[in-house]
C-alpha cells in the first residue's frame, strides 16, 4: 500500500483558550469552538445533550521538520523507556494530529463553549462529534507506568501552573 495524501477543509475555530502550547497544566481553560458561518445552526441540533466531544485538530504551530521517526524518551526525560513514533501523541507524529475530549459547557448558535481544550486559540478543527461511551475502548486498558507519571499534572488548572 502507498502512502496517501489527504485535503481537509476546517470546519471550526478555536476561539479564546490557551494562547501556546504546553505539556502540562491544561485543565480548567475555557474556549469556544466556532463552526464556519457557511452551516446551519441546526447541524448542532441536540449536541447540547452531551457533556463531552471528540474534536481532532492540526498541530498547526508545528513543522513537518518536528517529525521524529525513531525510537525516543517521552519529554526527552532518560528516566521513561524510549519508545517509537506512534506511541507519542505529540506533534512529532508524520500526520501531526491530535484528539481532544473536551466537557461541552453549553451551546450558543455556532458556537460550543468548551473546558479542557488542549488546542491553542486559533487553532483549525477538522472534525467533531459527541463522546459516546459505548464507542470508548472495549476490554480492560492496560497501560505502562510511565504516561502516568509523565501525565501527572496534565489536567490539573491552568492557574495552577507554577512560575
Amino acid at each position: 500500500m502507498s502512502e496517501q495524501t489527504f485535503t481537509y477543509t476546517s470546519v471550526a475555530t478555536v476561539i479564546g483558550g490557551h494562547t501556546t502550547p504546553l505539556d502540562d497544566y491544561q485543565g480548567g481553560t475555557r474556549a469556544i469552538i466556532r463552526l464556519n458561518a457557511t452551516f446551519p445552526e441546526e447541524v448542532l441540533q441536540g449536541i447540547g445533550e452531551f457533556s463531552h466531544l471528540v474534536v481532532v485538530w492540526p498541530f498547526t504551530l508545528a513543522s513537518p521538520s518536528d517529525v521524529e521517526l525513531h525510537a525516543r524518551s517521552p519529554r526527552g526525560n532518560p528516566r521513561w523507556p524510549a519508545t517509537g513514533t506512534f506511541v507519542h501523541r505529540n506533534h512529532r507524529r508524520p500526520a501531526q494530529l491530535a484528539t481532544s475530549f473536551p466537557r461541552l459547557l453549553g451551546v450558543d448558535g455556532l458556537d460550543l463553549h468548551v473546558t479542557d481544550l488542549d488546542a491553542v486559540d486559533g487553532t483549525p478543527i477538522i472534525d467533531l462529534a459527541p463522546y459516546f461511551p459505548q464507542m470508548g475502548p472495549r476490554g480492560p486498558v492496560t497501560v505502562p507506568a510511565w504516561p502516568g507519571e509523565m501525565l501527572t499534572h496534565y489536567w490539573d488548572n491552568h492557574t495552577d501552573r507554577p512560575a
